[in-house]
């Protein structure tokens, strides 16, 4: 399951020059619980106790989808073009504690540093105004997150706050866009 993408799977997917972006399924559950329990997103996102394979399929079903039944957009898993291996995650959230939408991304020890998280964060930023009609995108990170918030800045977000989500100090980041829909 961890090196292939289906070819049902890749009909729905986004892609960017070198990505393949789908929506989250239980097909990812597997990997999902991979990402979840790395020393960086415990860190950095917090522990969801995603302890097991059937802990990720729940939390797939119960956020994940059930964002994607509501809202029409929520996690994507990212697959590499040339070998189609999940290497991370980049979604837009709708985060209870936190008002609006909010982008977050996460990709495996092996992948970071090497513009992929960027990659796709582009992409979704685009998709957000784009696609999906949002007049604001949020963007939150711990204070320590140094690498997260250069990559924001990069992507046009400024700094607006520190705030708490969760009882949780954060630093707010806001990407606006002038553009309005009819």
């Amino acid at each position: 399951m961890e090196s292939q993408l289906s070819k049902s799977a890749l009909s729905l997917a986004f892609e960017t020059e070198r990505l393949f972006l789908k929506p989250t399924t239980l097909e990812d559950a597997e990997f999902i619980c991979k990402l979840m329990n790395t020393p960086k997103w415990k860190a950095f996102i917090g522990d969801r106790g995603i302890d097991t394979i059937e802990d990720a399929s729940n939390y797939i079903s119960t956020h994940y989808q059930a964002q994607m039944e509501r809202l029409g957009y929520s996690n994507y898993t990212l697959f590499r073009k040339q070998d189609h291996k999940r290497i991370g995650i980049c979604g837009l959230y709708d985060r209870v504690g936190l008002e609006g939408i909010d982008l977050g991304y996460a990709l495996l020890p092996a992948y970071e540093g090497q513009g992929y998280a960027y990659e796709a964060s582009s992409q979704l930023v685009a998709m957000a105004h784009d696609n999906f009609q949002l007049s604001e995108l949020k963007a939150i990170t711990l204070k320590e997150n140094t690498k997260s918030q250069i990559l924001l800045e990069k992507l046009g977000f400024i700094y607006k706050d520190c705030i708490k989500v969760n009882d949780q100090l954060v630093k707010l980041y806001l990407k606006l866009w002038q553009h309005t829909y009819d």
